[in-house]
């Protein structure tokens, strides 16, 4: 099968739910519309075989888990989507395999259509495995979250469960055990993020501040406070305790708590928001996760200086360096 012919059977679709794209896959460019006084979000992703993903991951998953990590970066910005371009290079045994490509596209596109984010284009070539993402999105001027707007005396709040999809990768990789049923639902965490979309429109003109938890709790936390150039004080008890609220914390028994722990701070592939908001801001926090059907854990509070503290219930501290989680280049 030629690069055109594998383009137009499994990922040249008409591109519905989206009024602003005028023309998709199959010319030199797309066409979008933007809706007037919207701003564009961009970001791009990569997943690297052997790298991000293992060379025998389900490729439904992979192709849904390419899309996911992308649009978990329009969530943290508070944007809605608009339209993607997927840069594909396959390895000869994966471009010659239709059961395969199938799954790998039927994955993709099923998020896609879930969000309203139809495929406009991108480029196909040989190579080791790669998958590259650009995400296009619109939000509104001036309600853009950032990483730079946290304020003294913000809470310091996280959405979903952390840890999960760092318990699974643990257990793939046999350095702990875990029973079927606790193995099979944080797997769906990693390899099948939910990208928390409703939860960051809603905090639009809520938060001061925003990321994504990619590279790990702690580690993505210093973005946000080198950019606002604060501290923050972070309690490592409501931490845990959003663990406690999923499959990691049904079954990790046989997990040392302070492995838990470690999940929970510096496990990366998490995809769930970290946000800050002004302590007045609470019941808006709690509205938002409510009416976007995603929890929130408020788990610590912005101070004054620089300083990452990491605190015991019993109000000793924790060194947090070394749980600074995932460095792409370490």
């Amino acid at each position: 099968m030629g690069e055109f012919d594998l383009i137009d059977r499994y990922f040249k679709r008409k591109a519905t739910g989206s009024a602003q794209v005028v023309l998709g896959v199959g010319d030199d460019c797309a066409l979008l519309a933007p809706a007037a006084g919207q701003q564009l979000a961009i970001s791009s992703d990569m997943l690297v075989e052997g790298r991000h993903f293992m060379p025998d991951a389900d490729p439904s998953g992979l192709g849904h888990k390419a899309l996911a990590v992308n649009l978990s970066d329009l969530a943290a910005m508070g944007a809605s989507p608009l339209a993607f371009t997927l840069a594909l290079a396959l390895p000869p045994e994966r471009a010659a395999d239709p059961a395969w490509l199938e799954a790998f596209s039927s994955g993709l596109l099923a998020l896609a259509g879930t969000h309203g984010c139809p495929l406009v284009g991108g480029d196909t070539t040989a190579g080791p495995l790669t998958l590259s993402i650009t995400v296009l999105g619109l939000v509104p001027p001036g309600e853009a979250l950032r990483r730079s707007g946290a304020q003294l005396g913000d809470d310091v709040w996280v959405s979903g469960t952390l840890g999960q999809a760092r318990l699974a990768l643990g257990a793939l990789r046999q350095e702990w055990r875990l029973p079927p049923d606790v193995l099979h639902a944080a797997r769906q965490r990693l390899e099948r993020p939910t990208p928390r979309l409703a939860l960051g429109v809603a905090l639009r003109g809520v938060a001061s501040s925003a990321i994504d938890v990619s590279d790990g709790l702690l580690g993505d936390l210093q973005h946000i406070l080198q950019a606002s150039g604060v501290g923050a004080r972070i309690d490592a008890q409501a931490v845990l305790e959003t663990a406690a609220t999923g499959a990691s914390g049904q079954g990790a028994g046989s997990i040392p708590q302070d492995r838990l722990l470690a999940t929970t701070l510096a496990g990366g592939d998490d995809y769930e928001l970290l946000f800050t908001a002004a302590a007045a801001q609470r019941d808006k926090v709690l509205r938002a996760a409510a009416t976007s059907g995603t929890p929130a854990s408020r788990i610590g509070h912005i101070e004054a200086g620089s300083a990452l503290r990491l605190q015991r219930p019993d109000g000793s501290e924790l060194d947090p360096r070394q749980y600074l989680g995932f460095d792409h280049f370490a």
